[in-house]
């Protein structure tokens, strides 16, 4: 593809790529809704999810929070028994906190619906067209938090 079509291509999309990430940040503001959470408390709660157990530290990074503004998103989230603290079994001086999972019955209504929908959305991609869209997925975490997808392992 020439550089003056790939420059029009990526011109003519923009716009349906905004539209895509406005649909996202809808989507979390809908479902942090229904679990009577805001958005930024159910965004730190995936973090953990993803990654597994961090400290506030670690989170506030992932987030982009203050470490005091994360001490409080934490604070909130213990208290309302989204996540909880405990020790760090590698070295008992530093505290990790970790997301308490979601029920069935909350999982479902936050994200059932939509889950299913998604699921016609990548049952019309071929195998090939997935691998792009996932390599697509994995590169731009990466651009837009500074770090890659986490992983638990």
């Amino acid at each position: 593809m020439a550089d003056q079509d790939r420059t029009e291509l990526l011109r003519t999309h923009t716009a349906t790529y905004r539209a895509y990430l406005t649909a996202v940040v809808l989507h979390g503001q809908s479902a942090a809704d229904t679990l009577g959470q805001s958005s930024t408390d159910l965004y730190a709660l995936n973090i953990l999810e993803l990654a597994g157990p961090l400290t506030t530290g670690a989170l506030a990074e992932r987030t982009g929070l203050t470490q005091s503004a994360t001490t409080r998103l934490v604070d909130r989230l213990e208290r309302s028994g989204w996540a909880r603290r405990g020790p760090d079994p590698a070295d008992r001086r530093r505290v990790l906190v970790e997301a308490v999972p979601l029920t069935r019955a909350q999982d479902e209504a936050a994200f059932g619906e939509t889950r299913r929908r998604m699921a016609e959305v990548f049952d019309s991609f071929t195998e090939t067209e997935l691998q792009t869209l996932f390599r697509y997925f994995a590169q731009a975490t990466t651009a837009l938090t500074g770090y890659g997808v986490p992983s638990k392992t």
